[in-house]
């Protein structure tokens, strides 16, 4: 976390499905649902428990399953036996002792915020692994995907930092013809640290008296590349995240405007986000609903897939039925997707059967 795209990446996701509703729905028949809103949806959406919003409850997740690989939630439920929740409390991975598999069934062994010893199976937690899942725990992206990259950009920041302390000016010699002792030279290094040293005593003129010259005044090659090494390191980061680099502040090779920004956005919902969010919603699926068949929760990624206000419109002009076309969205659900009140008109269908040359709805 102590590189910025590292923190970049992580906020980016965990705050994009945090900001997504989750919305619980109950299946009326194959071809209908209705959403609802009831205390999972509160605790989903709003307070995961009494001390955790909703949307650190979901960040905090996402942060473990990105770099540790496994996200895990106790499910705090109101007697051992009961269906009913009152609570999600997320588990720092660190803290997971064990993973024990007994008889198809996964016992999971951590310590609690109090230090104590807690046990619970399989139906009372909340693990959403990554890939490589083995049945028990999910490899690090830490040890793995960015072992190298991230290594040689915390080098690379180390290195940076102690060039541009120095005033961003390289290496250099001062020589001399004179044979100076060790008292001489120690006394001459001790001068020019403490009069020319640093950013605060840059471009301050120097003065060498006797036969003293200075060589290698030039910005050596390697010097000259370190921020190409550095946005390099950028792109391999974001790469091991699957996330874009323009998303995080990049934009060397990639426009941040126009139509081309809104494609690249719906790709980030659609090939980055959506491995998360499915593995979400079927882990609390089966462990809130189980197998039935009647209650499911789903995200809702239309805030994040909008296009821009021209093209939106457009597409509602074609859904509602335009120059005697039938419409196959009423007119006030477009209006309520757009936040705006019911007209008392906006109800209906438009068939596009037309009329004495007039469409009619």
């Amino acid at each position: 976390m102590q590189l910025s795209v590292v923190n970049a990446c992580t906020a980016l996701i965990g705050g994009a499905i945090a900001s997504m509703p989750l919305h619980v729905y109950e299946r009326i028949d194959d071809d209908e649902r209705k959403r609802i809103k009831n205390d999972l949806w509160f605790m989903l959406n709003e307070s995961a428990m009494p001390n955790w919003l909703a949307c650190t409850f979901w960040e905090s997740l996402l942060l473990a399953k990105l770099l540790h690989g496994d996200g895990f939630a106790r499910i705090h439920r109101t007697s051992r036996l009961s269906p009913n929740i009152y609570g999600f409390e997320p588990i720092n991975p660190a803290k997971m002792q064990r993973i024990d598999l007994d008889k198809n069934m996964l016992i999971y062994t951590y310590v609690s915020s109090d230090g104590k010893i807690i046990t619970a199976d399989q139906g009372d937690m909340l693990h959403f692994p990554s890939m490589g899942f083995d049945g028990r725990r999910s490899p690090s992206a830490l040890r793995y995907g960015l072992f190298n990259a991230a290594g040689t950009a915390l080098a690379a920041n180390e290195y940076s930092a102690r060039f541009f302390r120095n005033s961003a000016r390289p290496d250099y010699w001062i020589t001399t013809t004179t044979d100076l002792g060790d008292e001489a030279i120690a006394e001459i290094k001790s001068v020019v640290e403490q009069k020319y040293g640093g950013a605060m005593n840059a471009h301050r003129p120097g003065l060498l008296q006797g036969e003293f010259k200075i060589e290698q005044v030039t910005m050596p090659h390697e010097d000259a590349q370190l921020l190409q090494t550095r946005g390099f390191q950028i792109e391999e980061i974001a790469r091991a995240f699957n996330v874009p680099p323009f998303l995080i502040g990049h934009n060397e090779k990639t426009t941040s405007f126009g139509r081309g920004l809104e494609e690249l956005g719906r790709a980030f919902v659609q090939y980055t986000l959506l491995r998360h969010m499915n593995t979400i919603r079927q882990e609390i699926n089966r462990k809130v609903f189980g197998r039935s068949d009647r209650f499911y929760v789903e995200h809702n990624t239309a805030a994040l897939e909008r296009g821009d206000l021209k093209t939106r419109f457009e597409a509602y002009r074609i859904a509602i039925g335009r120059a005697g076309e039938p419409g196959w969205m009423e007119p006030n659900e477009a209006r309520r997707l757009e936040n705006m009140r019911p007209h008392e008109n906006g109800n209906g269908l438009n068939s596009g059967v037309k009329k004495n040359g007039k469409a009619t709805a």
